[in-house]
């Protein structure tokens, strides 16, 4: 094992999406047991800076696996395709339309009668998305399809956002 190894490697995980969160963390748990820097108190400088390394690598490579999104993100990383969020925001026509109607359906929500219909319609376009995301990752090994689908589950996660702000405007009679 090495600082440079992936997280998988680094946390003795298989290369998937789908993983147990209970063993993850306890895997993290083992490993942070092992380096922590405390282990180290009257150790050198160098053992005690290269505790410090270790666990910070160990604690960044669990908090990024820990959450399935930044995970699956990570995967298509690995395997050579970025998710490029930052500087591609191109996605289907088809689901920008849909975004824009549950957009305007949400600006016209009055109450949480009108909001709640959006927010179920929207989880499970967001349970679908997190599905593909799975099924190309673990089964497909379909790289660009699983960028796609981690996409657009960025951008139904920002969705539930704005629906958590809407609903606190309408609560706060804005």
């Amino acid at each position: 094992m090495q600082l440079q190894s992936d997280d998988f490697e680094l946390l003795g995980l298989p290369r998937q999406f789908a993983q147990d969160p209970d063993v993850l963390t306890s895997q993290w748990k083992t490993l942070q047991r092992q380096v922590h820097p405390d282990r180290f108190a009257n150790g050198t400088q160098a053992e005690k800076r290269l505790a410090m390394q270790w666990s910070a690598r160990i604690n960044e490579a669990y908090r990024r696996l820990l959450q399935p999104l930044s995970r699956a993100t990570y995967l298509c990383e690995l395997a050579g395709h970025p998710i490029g969020a930052e500087d591609n925001t191109a996605m289907p026509r088809q689901f920008l339309m849909q975004q824009m109607q549950w957009l305007e359906a949400l600006d016209d929500a009055e109450d949480e009668a009108a909001i709640a219909p959006i927010e179920q319609e929207v989880m499970q376009a967001l349970a679908a998305t997190i599905e593909a995301t799975a099924a190309a990752l673990d089964r497909d090994h379909d790289y660009p399809a699983a960028v796609s689908h981690v996409r657009a589950w960025m951008f139904l996660e920002r969705f539930m956002q704005r629906v958590k702000a809407r609903r606190q405007q309408l609560s706060a009679g804005l």
